[in-house]
């Protein structure tokens, strides 16, 4: 499926990571050359954790109960498996706009929109990363986003909490963040799938389009 020039593809068997990592540098130099389109890919892994460019193997608080890679995108630990929506993201932002800030902020209003549509009100916080939401009282966090950047254009991208098994972020200090819980859309109440959150976040999509402000690129960011 192709929208607004940018492949849409969605894989329904979980991806080696190291397939995945393979497969997102191999199509972001085809953006750089000019040999490819632009690409969101909607995915899941097996389950591991993924180690960003500032990880602190402190916050590695089980090494053995999973695989742990290293991702090179921005960020420290994260976990990804079954029942997590993750989606890899390749902008050229050359022709979208050269600001990795308001890159990653479109990212997050993107996911924000698209949990809007499934009755979930989502938002972002000054002092924290993420996107999150309310479970009760409490403030917990259901979306990651890690981005790469390499001749300005992206990979990495985001992960939505579906219905995924919370008990596997025991082995992590999630992010980086130990006071604040992680949550789900299931564990929220909501009977969403996989391919609920595909459908809400086709509908919601925006394209990003050229921005006036810039700043330097950097290897690797994460709200």
């Amino acid at each position: 499926m192709e929208r607004d020039g940018i492949e849409w593809r969605i894989t329904d068997r979980p991806v080696e990571y190291s397939v995945a990592l393979a497969a997102m540098a191999e199509r972001q130099e085809a953006i750089r050359a000019g040999r490819a389109p632009e690409l969101i890919w909607l995915l899941e892994h097996p389950p591991l954790y993924t180690a960003g460019t500032s990880a602190d193997p402190k916050e590695l608080l089980n090494p053995a109960s999973l695989p742990v890679h290293a991702a090179g995108r921005g960020g420290r630990y994260t976990w990804h498996g079954p029942g997590q929506r993750v989606g890899y993201v390749m902008l050229d932002l050359r022709r979208r706009g050269e600001d990795v800030r308001r890159y990653v902020r479109w990212l997050e209003d993107w996911i924000i929109r698209a949990l809007d549509r499934l009755n979930v009100r989502a938002f972002t916080a000054d002092d924290r990363i993420g996107v999150w939401t309310r479970d009760g009282g409490a403030e917990r966090k259901i979306a990651a986003i890690g981005v790469r950047i390499r001749h300005w254009v992206t990979s990495h991208g985001f992960a939505v909490n579906v219905d995924p098994d919370l008990a596997a972020y025991a082995g992590i200090v999630p992010c980086g963040i130990s006071d604040y819980g992680v949550t789900s859309l299931a564990d929220l109440g909501h009977g969403t799938t996989l391919a609920d959150l595909d459908l809400a976040l086709e509908a919601s999509f925006i394209p990003l389009a050229v921005g006036e402000s810039r700043v330097r690129p950097e290897a690797g960011h994460a709200r």
